[in-house]
Order: C-alpha cells, then sequence, then structure tokens
C-alpha cells in the first residue's frame, strides 16, 4: 500500500506543477472511501517530505464525485473525510473548495452544485471537463454512486443526478457517468483481495463485466488509469 501511494502522490506532483507552469487552475474531483483516505493522508505531508517536488496547491480547485446527503463533519461525508485527512492540512482559499452540500435538499443541491461546477469548468460536448477525476470501486462494481441497476445514469445528460443507495436507501447526489467520462483524466484506486474478482472481470471484458457501472468509464477525449495493489490485481489475466 505504502508503495501504492508514493506512486500516486508522485504522480499527481508531477502532473499539478507541470500545468501550474502554464498557468491555468486545476479541476479535481475526489472520490470517498479508506483508499483514498489513505493517499489523501500521504499527499498532505508531501511537501515537507519532497522540497524539490513541492506541489503548488493554490492552481487546485476541488470538487467531489459523489456525497452522501449527510452534514459535512457527519463520519459517513466524502467531504469530512476529505477535510480531516488532506485539506485541513495545507493552504487554501475558500474559493478552491467545491463542495457538494449534502445538508441541502438533496433535489435542489443537485441544481446548485451543476450550476457551480459550469460555472467554473471549461465546456466539451455540452459537459464539464474535469483535468482530474479519482474513483474507486465498490465490490459490487459501483463507482462515484453510479450503482448496478441504474442504467439511466450511465446515459443521463445531466451533469449530476440525485440516487439511492440500493441497500440502505440513503440519498446521495453523483456526477454522471457522461460527465466523468468527459474528463481529461479519470484515475481508479483500488486496493484490497475484495474487489479482485470485479476488477479481472473488467479488465477481461468478461462476459458479466457490463453489469459493473465502473466497466462503462471510457473517456471521450481523455485516459482511464488503474492503481491497484497486489492484493486487488491479483486475478488479472
Amino acid at each position: 500500500m505504502q508503495e501504492l501511494n508514493d506512486a500516486l502522490c508522485r504522480d499527481f506532483a508531477d502532473t499539478v506543477n507541470k500545468k501550474s507552469k502554464s498557468g491555468p487552475t486545476i479541476t479535481l474531483a475526489l472520490s470517498g472511501g479508506n483508499t483514498p483516505g489513505m493517499f489523501f493522508r500521504q499527499l498532505a505531508s508531501w511537501n515537507e517530505e519532497n522540497k524539490t517536488s513541492r506541489i503548488d496547491w493554490s492552481r487546485i480547485h476541488f470538487f467531489w464525485a459523489d456525497e452522501r446527503c449527510v452534514p459535512p463533519m457527519h463520519p459517513e461525508s466524502n467531504f469530512g473525510m476529505a477535510h480531516s485527512s488532506l485539506l485541513s492540512s495545507i493552504e487554501l482559499k475558500p474559493e478552491q473548495i467545491h463542495r457538494i452540500r449534502g445538508e441541502n435538499n438533496p433535489a435542489s443541491e443537485v441544481e446548485r452544485y451543476s450550476d457551480e461546477i459550469m460555472d467554473i469548468l471549461p465546456v466539451m460536448n455540452g459537459l464539464p471537463v474535469f483535468d482530474q477525476i479519482f474513483l474507486g470501486l465498490g465490490e459490487d462494481g459501483h463507482t462515484a454512486s453510479i450503482f448496478p441497476g441504474r442504467p439511466d445514469l450511465l446515459q443521463s445528460g445531466n451533469i449530476c443526478e440525485l440516487v439511492r443507495h440500493p441497500v440502505t436507501g440513503q440519498h446521495r447526489i453523483s456526477l454522471t457517468m457522461k460527465t466523468i467520462n468527459n474528463a481529461r483524466r479519470i484515475i481508479f484506486v483500488v486496493t484490497g483481495r475484495a474487489k479482485s474478482n470485479v476488477i479481472a472481470e473488467i479488465a477481461d471484458h468478461s462476459s458479466t463485466s457490463e453489469q459493473y457501472p465502473a466497466y462503462w468509464v471510457r473517456p471521450v477525449h481523455g485516459t482511464v488509469e488503474w492503481y491497484l495493489d497486489q492484493q486487488a490485481a491479483r486475478l488479472i489475466t
């Protein structure tokens, strides 16, 4: 896991610093989960440990790929996790943080968050273009909050949609698949043996892989990359 996080941090620092030299801001969409949390904590200490490749945080705008409809400091909040593991440890201006307001009325927040994204990001194909989106993977093959059995979220032309968790019924707000696929770069970060079967099916384009939302992450004009530990990758042929 340490080696995986080291590689992610080096790549992140190189990408941010290379683009920072050309002037524009960098737009990132983050995801929740334990694996991203470990990556965020290592990023938080990067500048102290790597003086020659310091990250210019002032150029970055932070968004979220999905969020649970809970207050920002709730234990299940994706923003809360990112804040405690990364954002609270680096110098940022308030206008660099664009969280999904999970405490708001969910339907209204879908519209507000979509408008905020469109106000800041460039647009291509009628949809915003994120520089990078970090995604995780659930054991059921979901990514962001796009769960199996929701083909409408794969085809929706909206920026975001309101969804319910198929088991708990919890409301969530998620970027749609078309928005995700409009990004310049998509990075999956996945660890653990429990997800190895799903990863192998997706990687091998098996007959059952289409049931997994993550299988449909196919950038229109960008790239998709998978960062896996040995346990997660163990069944890939």
